[in-house]
């Protein structure tokens, strides 16, 4: 029992690190042990800024109704999502059903709270691999994802025209960094995204450090150095401003809104924003060092089965969240949520209905989960380092090789 402690403290400290990147929201009280097949559910999920007679509220209790159940649905912030999941695990009264951001998976799988999906009988044969491998460990998934988002370059079309500037050539750095020095010279603001000391720092430069061929698990390898490099030369040339260091997701994009720059690293949360930003735009996935497309990390929420004393409770559950995932119900929440869905066939749909989309199927087909490749709970204690070493070097304060250096010492030492 006292290790059971310990692994939930541990696993608190480390959801404490795992800030949403997309802004999402979600909480409720456990499940009460009463009859299995009627009665009330309670589920959980990450978006408080929807109510009851959201779209999204009016879906999950139709899930319940069809289930032969009512559903009490609370909303909490993600991180406040995490932490209470644990604690109510502790306490022996987890929510029948639960929706998470992806990176905490894991860490809720290792205080041994949720269940396999193959035990449950959830088939999720149909999702695409490398979104569901944010959900999976060793090889078995503790959930069902609902959709992805992820990061792409949004352009400004009237500021690349007077520049010069043909979006179709950034295919990888140095053609990228060349359209930056066009931009420049036409007296134009080149391009924005956040370097904050949180978790959107290092969502923001994962694409740049996965790009260049580095791994997680070696920080201060000379393709890491090249990554970091690379936003290093951005900023001291004045092709990014001084200020990604404080920027957020959310003031990075509002920089964009202003119509004065011609880039911007941003997620598929922001497409409702750029429709109303007042100025043509469009979307290219961010390149790889020597060309193709940059791996992007993939944000989104699983729906997951807490363990629960009552097992009995569990064929319920399962309905509610086969409801939640089918096809019908993916397509509805995805488009409503801005999600790429999961499926390739939900994906055809929605493409279809929004063409816009296209270029963010294409980014999700090559993103990676954060705790994929079996980081699991390794990854907050690596992308803390990494994103004080991306603040370090651009703030002057170390050169990229330094700082990355004293990041992988960092992570060594907090992983041992």
């Amino acid at each position: 029992m006292r290790s059971t402690r310990r692994t939930l403290l541990a696993c608190l400290a480390a959801v404490a690190t795992l800030v949403s990147v997309s802004a999402c929201g979600g909480g409720g009280s456990g499940s009460s042990g009463s009859s299995a097949g009627s009665g009330t559910y309670t589920f959980w999920d990450p978006y408080p800024q929807f109510d009851a007679s959201s779209d999204w509220g009016r879906r999950v209790a139709r899930c319940g109704t069809e289930a032969g159940v009512t559903v009490k649905r609370t909303g909490y912030d993600t991180t406040d999502l995490g932490n209470k999941a644990l604690l109510a695990a502790q306490q022996g009264n987890a929510p029948d059903v639960m929706l998470v951001d992806n990176p905490v998976v894991s860490t809720l799988v290792e205080a041994g709270i949720l269940n396999k999906t193959s035990d449950l009988g959830l088939d999720t044969s149909a999702m695409q691999q490398n979104i569901i491998g944010a959900g999976t460990l060793n090889g078995a998934s503790y959930g069902v994802p609902i959709g992805a988002n992820t990061l792409a370059i949004y352009y400004n079309k009237k500021i690349l025209t007077a520049s010069g500037v043909d979006p179709a050539s950034v295919k990888d750095w140095a053609s990228l960094t060349a359209a930056l020095k066009k931009v420049a010279a036409a007296g134009k603001k080149g391009i924005t995204f956040s370097a904050i000391n949180t978790e959107e720092g290092s969502f923001q430069f994962l694409p740049w450090f996965w790009g260049a061929g580095a791994d997680l698990t070696d920080l201060d390898s000379a393709q890491a150095v090249a990554a970091l490099t690379l936003w290093k030369q951005w900023v001291d040339a004045g092709y990014a401003p001084k200020d990604v260091l404080q920027n957020t997701q959310t003031t990075s994009w509002q920089e964009f809104a202003t119509g004065e720059y011609a880039f911007a690293e941003n997620g598929t949360w922001q497409l409702a924003n750029a429709e109303k930003a007042g100025f043509e735009y469009g979307v290219v996935g961010i390149p790889g060092q020597h060309g193709g497309a940059a791996p992007v990390p993939t944000g989104g929420e699983f729906v997951t089965v807490p363990v629960q004393q009552d097992t009995a409770r569990y064929d319920v559950s399962k309905k509610i969240v086969t409801c939640l995932t089918s096809s019908e119900n993916l397509l509805a929440s995805d488009t409503a949520l801005t999600y790429v869905a999961p499926t390739a066939a939900v994906q055809a749909r929605q493409v279809a209905a929004n063409p816009k989309l296209r270029p963010w199927v294409e980014a999700v087909a090559a993103a990676r989960g954060r705790t994929s490749g079996g980081l699991g709970t390794k990854y907050p204690v690596i992308s803390q380092p990494l994103w004080t070493a991306v603040q370090s070097a651009l703030s002057g304060g170390s050169s990229p090789k330094d700082a990355l250096a004293t990041a992988q010492t960092a992570a060594g030492k907090a992983k041992g």
